[in-house]
């Protein structure tokens, strides 16, 4: 009789430790990578510099994400959560251009050109000197999920110049995002 009295006390815990492990499967069955993608736009020689940021055209990235979820074997129905990891801006021409123009830029993502539904997604002030790489830093908790959804997305690039550039700048963006999915 004793040992079942101590039994049916333990029976509480027994069923919170099979719940957890329940739950635990679930969480282990999430499914982590990433997403990276990859586009170019151009700072024109005529962009106009001074106190005021002047915002770019927006350009639209055709993104890796369908490939990716396929190759995770998962959908884009399925994400769960898409964060920012690392968002680097490199000038590719003219060769030897740095960052020495810009005195602050932000980035900015919509599902669309037009910018409907637009969110910060990385910025930067005070640009280093002499760089030709600049890391910008991830808006926090921005919630990135409905733009990998898709198969492309666009970026709109809002650029405060302290000086004309001489001949158009070619800035290549080249962003990593982390994604949490679920299999179908």
């Amino acid at each position: 009789m004793l040992k079942i009295a101590k039994l049916l006390l333990l029976l509480p815990a027994l069923l919170g430790v099979l719940l957890m492990a329940g739950g635990c499967n679930k969480v282990l069955s999430l499914l982590r990578f990433n997403v990276n993608d990859t586009q170019s736009f151009t700072v024109p020689a005529a962009y106009p510099y001074g106190t005021v940021p002047v915002t770019l055209p927006a350009v639209t990235v055709n993104s890796t994400s369908t490939t990716t979820y396929a190759n995770n074997n998962t959908k884009a129905q399925y994400v769960q959560e898409v964060k920012l990891e690392q968002l680097t801006l490199t000038a590719t021409s003219p060769a030897g251009q740095t960052f020495d123009i810009v005195k602050s830029v932000k980035l900015y993502i919509s599902t669309d050109a037009a910018g409907t539904n637009k969110v910060l997604l990385a910025s930067l002030d005070n640009v280093p000197k002499g760089a030709t790489s600049i890391q910008l830093n991830p808006a926090p908790d921005t919630k990135l999920d409905a733009y990998l959804r898709n198969s492309s997305y666009a970026l709109t690039s809002e650029v405060l110049l302290s000086t004309r550039p001489a001949q158009d700048v070619v800035v290549r963006v080249d962003s990593k995002f982390s994604v949490a999915a679920s299999l179908p």
